[in-house]
């Protein structure tokens, strides 16, 4: 799917403390496909007692985002632009959640996401579409029409 140079796992900067604070782990990561865990904690439940929505987006958008990551080259970052969740079922404390990411478009400014998110008995609990802009990234140092 990709056509331009993309980056390598090792380029991958390390996960967020808020990642690392709700136990995401990356387990794929390629630029066709990016999975994601989660164990759902007590902590991480709203007063229904099931998973918190913001949980489970931030779940979505670890996975979204890692894939906008490897799919950008070096000298660019992204950004999000848009998201949308569909909240299809709920997952109870103790369930592990996968998180899989595909590229529907990697275009020249904008990439779209696509993340489903199943349950252990493979059951989706939610699907998100993301948007993403790649953006030039410059450390300020060289002065540029877009810094100035």
């Amino acid at each position: 799917m990709t056509a331009r140079p993309t980056r390598s796992v090792e380029e991958m900067p390390p996960a967020s403390n808020f990642s690392d604070h709700l136990g995401i782990e990356v387990t794929k990561c390629t630029p066709d496909e990016v999975v994601c865990r989660m164990v759902v904690t007590e902590e991480m439940a709203n007063r229904n007692g099931v998973l918190h929505g913001g949980a489970l987006m931030t779940l979505a958008d670890t996975a979204a985002g890692t894939c906008a990551f490897i799919n950008s080259p070096a000298d660019i970052s992204n950004t999000t632009v848009e998201a949308k969740t569909n909240f299809i079922r709920p997952a109870k404390i103790g369930d592990t959640l996968t998180a899989r990411c595909e590229p529907l478009h990697v275009g020249r400014a904008t990439l779209v996401l696509q993340v489903t998110i199943t349950r252990d008995d493979g059951k989706t609990v939610g699907a998100t579409s993301q948007t993403h802009l790649f953006l030039g990234w410059n450390d300020g140092s060289e002065k540029t029409e877009e810094n100035r």
